[in-house]
């Protein structure tokens, strides 16, 4: 099956709706999506008539309206539903952010503690982060990892935050970095 050829303003539209629609049960409206990526609601409705028109996404009417993400937009750009998918929590300050989850942890520099890094990609909005919180991730479902740092950058579009990471505990309680 050939992959749906995006504009990157669509594959921004879509990749925010995917994100911000992660557990929720109700559809995400167009000011959501418009907020969490700092563009103009206009812009959003007409990117999601011609997501529409391909099949990416599904109108809901009504004052609790919105869009919902088809299995066909996670094909289109090439990301895992999370549905019954089990979730590793973020907190931000010590607090816990809800609606977010870490779908992914890329590291990267591991050998030279100082210079540890860690590429963050998380499902829910970014917004609630900026560069130099201090963010605690885990336990992951499958090792119980636990990873904290301080956060260097946030990327909208790619839902992802990359972390100077301080601290990498296992369950059993040693240290990972």
């Amino acid at each position: 099956m050939s992959r749906i050829q995006l504009s990157s303003s669509q594959e921004r539209v879509l990749t925010a709706l995917v994100n911000l629609s992660e557990g929720r049960e109700a559809p995400v409206q167009g000011r959501e999506i418009a907020d969490a990526i700092d563009r103009n609601p206009g812009t959003v409705r007409n990117r999601m008539g011609s997501l529409s028109t391909l099949g990416l996404v599904e109108g809901v009417a009504g004052p609790d309206g919105g869009y919902i993400p088809t299995d066909e937009a996670y094909d289109a750009l090439g990301i895992e539903r999370l549905e019954d998918a089990a979730t590793t929590p973020v907190e931000r300050e010590g607090d816990p952010v809800e609606d977010v989850t870490v779908a992914e942890i890329d590291l990267s520099s591991v050998a030279n503690p100082e210079l540890c890094r860690a590429e963050l990609v998380i499902r829910g909005p970014v917004g609630p982060f900026d560069a130099g919180d201090h963010v605690t991730v885990g336990p992951t479902p499958a090792t119980g990892l636990r990873l904290s740092g301080t956060v260097d950058a946030t990327n909208v579009d790619g839902n992802s935050l990359l972390v100077r990471v301080d601290g990498m505990e296992t369950p059993a309680g040693g240290s990972a970095a």
